[in-house]
């Protein structure tokens, strides 16, 4: 039988890049629901090629427009975020991929682990809020949960056949995005257009900001933290501007174990969709030839404070990761309506981290109010 699979952020990124990897291997995998956040045009598109059950649109008002799209076809259509959240929990679905940029992608993860859905995760934001709760949830309903971004598939991939060995630290790569050679002086005057040329990944404009910023790698250092149950002293951050090497795992013996790969996310997409099985491909190969040699540097936290305060806020915990990640959706989307500065933006997180009440122990609701306070503080 086909495996089902409901991509919740379908027009973005990682959800195009899985229909993909479904399309390649049709004989193995069915879409069975889609969601977006406002693109209706393109998730209309989506559907009528693949033909899922039900689409879900988080903007209520594009949804006459979806369904007008798609009135020929025997599709059900749904609008609003309690709809995503429902569609992705959905009887029929057997794996949840997690696209949903942001904080926005917390509920609709909690609904499908609950309804018993294996999870693909690309919504690295689901852990940095709530890693304890969400981990103890899937543990609690048996689902798995599976790394979709290329540095925690990397240390997933290097961790098989390693459950009787001692991890002795996690090394996750980072290119060191764009502004790696800039000066402080330089950074306060960079753009919108220079941070949104990554020199190595094709990504949305979210997450390649967040590289800019080294706030990605801040993020993955928290992500990892829980998905692999290591303390954040633990977890090393190495600049690596070639993006070959993933990421690494040295373990008790000094041994270090590489997953290598070029820059393409659909390889950890479609690893996550087959595990534990690899899948034939037509991906690019990676071509050693091409590479005069791999280089390594330590990643300059006085010039990029955005990773110190992610790391700040794993330390914290309670609400704190939080804060800092409502901050950083507020402060990225603040400087690409040129609204403030790129160094402004870590000013924001930090500035947020210091004002907002600390939680220790945050409820799934506390955790709403907390984002919601946290934008507002700043907009």
């Amino acid at each position: 039988m086909k495996k089902k699979i409901a991509i919740l952020g379908s027009t973005g990124s990682i959800g195009t890049q899985t229909l993909e990897v479904i399309a390649a291997h049709s004989d193995r995998y069915e879409v069975e629901t889609l969601t977006a956040h406002n693109n209706a045009e393109l998730l209309a598109q989506q559907a009528i090629r693949f033909q899922p059950n039900a689409v879900a649109i988080g903007n209520r008002e594009q949804y006459n427009r979806l369904k007008e799209a798609l009135s020929q076809h025997p599709i059900k259509v749904f609008a609003g975020y309690d709809a995503i959240a429902q569609v992705a929990a959905m009887p029929s679905v057997d794996m949840v991929v997690t696209a949903m940029v942001g904080f926005s992608g917390l509920i609709p993860t909690v609904k499908a682990i609950e309804a018993g859905k294996h999870i693909a995760l690309a919504n690295k934001e689901t852990l940095v809020v709530a890693g304890e709760m969400i981990t103890q949830l899937a543990m609690k309903h048996q689902v798995a949960l599976l790394p979709v971004d290329s540095e925690h598939s990397a240390i997933f991939q290097c961790l098989l056949g390693e459950d009787c060995n001692t991890i002795e630290k996690i090394i996750l790569t980072a290119s060191g995005g764009p502004f790696r050679a800039k000066t402080t002086e330089e950074l306060e005057h960079v753009t919108k257009d220079e941070a949104l040329r990554h020199p190595s990944w094709n990504m949305g404009a979210k997450i390649t900001i967040d590289s800019a910023t080294l706030m990605n790698k801040g993020l993955e250092v928290i992500e990892a933290r829980w998905l692999f149950d290591v303390p954040d002293e633990r977890i090393e951050v190495l600049v690596h501007p070639q993006s070959a090497i993933h990421s690494m795992v040295q373990f008790s013996d000094g041994s270090v174990k590489a997953q290598l790969g070029v820059p393409d996310m659909k390889a950890p997409i479609q690893y996550a969709l087959s595990y534990p099985y690899r899948l034939n491909s037509d991906f690019p190969r990676l071509d050693f030839t091409k590479y005069a040699s791999f280089t390594f540097e330590k990643p300059d936290m006085q010039r990029f404070p955005a990773l110190a305060l992610a790391r700040q806020a794993l330390k914290d915990g309670g609400n704190r990761p939080c804060v800092m990640n409502a901050a950083n959706e507020a402060a990225v989307e603040a400087f690409l309506n040129g609204n403030i500065s790129f160094t402004d933006i870590p000013r924001w997180i930090e500035k947020a981290m210091q004002n907002i009440a600390f939680i220790a122990k945050p409820t799934i609701e506390q955790l709403q109010e907390t984002h919601r306070e946290t934008v507002e503080s700043l907009t």
